[in-house]
């Protein structure tokens, strides 16, 4: 059955927006997106204020974590994690989410369950464990070693090339999409600084040409300037946070095409938890947070192409609420018809070769879009409420509206 949405406004994704637009679906595919005077007629039709691709959530979890505590969360049952992530996928569909990349979390598990229509969720392209050096980022500090050796965490701890190497091989062998690694210390590991890189340009450079002999993207958790430089040498696809990030770096990651992924809605997030974060990650994300305004405001003004992802964790309300990301990319100076590119058209890319077509209403390309009550390039508070979003299709699909 085809069908055909007529919106007031149409964005595109990448590209100029077309007043009085349609787009027209057949199956999971989109066969027309253009003026309403052109477009072919459908079986159905549907009259929306705003339509535009679904979004991409570039660097999302779902650990099915209660509470913002690694050390607490990780050594809870599996299937009272698993329980709650099901939850939290269906929230993000609901809020306009149609794909996530999905940078550490059970996704890697709940793909398969998501796609044969068992639970309702976005599409995920899941990176499996997080790559980390012993004390590192993903290296739940608090527990016994030969636990977190055993993959009981979140990570893969790996030290010296081969154990990389290997590392790498065992996320392809689960099915992963993308590569995550820790190229810096964070906020919510306990002994690690921000600042400091994990991994030596040696292990970054053999990370980065494992995953290209198997067409996958690198993704490098980076919030301290050493880091960022050493995953850019490395040739990595997208930096996340990017926390540090200064004029030079800003310029090499324009040069070599890199990709900022900068989660500012994360930050804003473990503001609003306060007393709910261990003392230490409450001390960091003060630090990182002050840092991370300039960055993000650096980056913008240099030309770095963004992609939007939040690093939202913890499970509740605020998944849904993924689109307040695009607000505080267009509070930090991002024009909002460049934001909204960095919520749809640029999401694929942050997967190199395993980029689908997606993204963009072109002919041919998925039919995962959204429809919207509110113009976003006129009014941009409503993004984060996930009632603005009125319709969802996934792969054609209607799952709201």
């Amino acid at each position: 059955m085809t069908i055909k949405i007529n919106a007031d406004l149409l964005i595109p994704g990448r590209g100029v927006p077309i007043d009085n637009g349609a787009v027209v679906m057949d199956g999971g595919a989109i066969t027309f997106a253009g003026p309403q005077s052109e477009a072919p007629n459908a079986d159905e039709t549907v009259e929306v204020p705003v339509v535009m691709p679904g979004l991409w959530e570039c660097h999302g979890h779902f650990p099915g974590m209660a509470l913002p505590d690694l050390e607490k969360e990780m050594s809870e049952p599996l299937a009272a994690r698993a329980a709650r992530a099901t939850v939290d996928i269906a929230a993000t569909l609901q809020g306009g989410v149609t794909s996530v990349r999905e940078v550490g979390g059970l996704g890697i598990y709940l793909r398969s369950v998501v796609d044969e229509g068992s639970i309702s969720g976005p599409t995920i392209y899941p990176a499996g464990g997080i790559l980390s050096t012993t004390g590192g980022h993903a290296d739940v500090h608090g527990l016994p070693l030969d636990w977190v050796l055993n993959g009981e965490g979140i990570g893969l701890i790996c030290d010296g090339v081969p154990e990389c190497l290997k590392a790498v091989r065992w996320n392809l062998r689960k099915g992963a999409s993308v590569i995550k690694v820790c190229a810096s210390g964070g906020v919510m590991s306990e002994v690690d600084h921000p600042i400091h890189q994990q991994f030596s340009d040696e292990e970054l450079t053999a990370i980065v040409e494992e995953a290209g002999r198997a067409e996958r993207a690198v993704a490098a958790h980076c919030h301290g300037k050493p880091g960022i430089m050493a995953a850019i040498r490395a040739g990595v696809t997208t930096i996340e946070h990017g926390s540090y990030l200064d004029q030079e770096a800003a310029e090499a990651m324009v040069e070599s095409g890199t990709i900022l992924v900068p989660t500012r809605f994360v930050l804003d997030m473990l503001e609003d938890m306060g007393d709910m974060l261990p003392a230490y990650a409450q001390r960091k994300a003060l630090m990182v947070t002050e840092a991370h305004e300039v960055a993000l405001k650096t980056a913008i003004a240099t030309g770095v192409k963004i992609a939007m992802g939040t690093d939202i964790f913890t499970s509740g309300t605020r998944y849904g609420t993924n689109g307040k990301e695009i607000k505080l990319l267009i509070d930090a100076g991002l024009p909002p018809l460049d934001a909204l590119e960095a919520a749809t058209a640029t999401g694929p890319e942050t997967l190199g070769g395993q980029a689908p077509f997606s993204g963009q209403l072109l002919e041919g390309y998925n039919a995962d879009l959204i429809a919207l009550d509110f113009n976003p390039l006129e009014d941009w508070a409503p993004w984060g409420d996930p009632n603005r979003v009125t319709h969802v299709w996934k792969a054609g699909e209607p799952v709201k509206g």
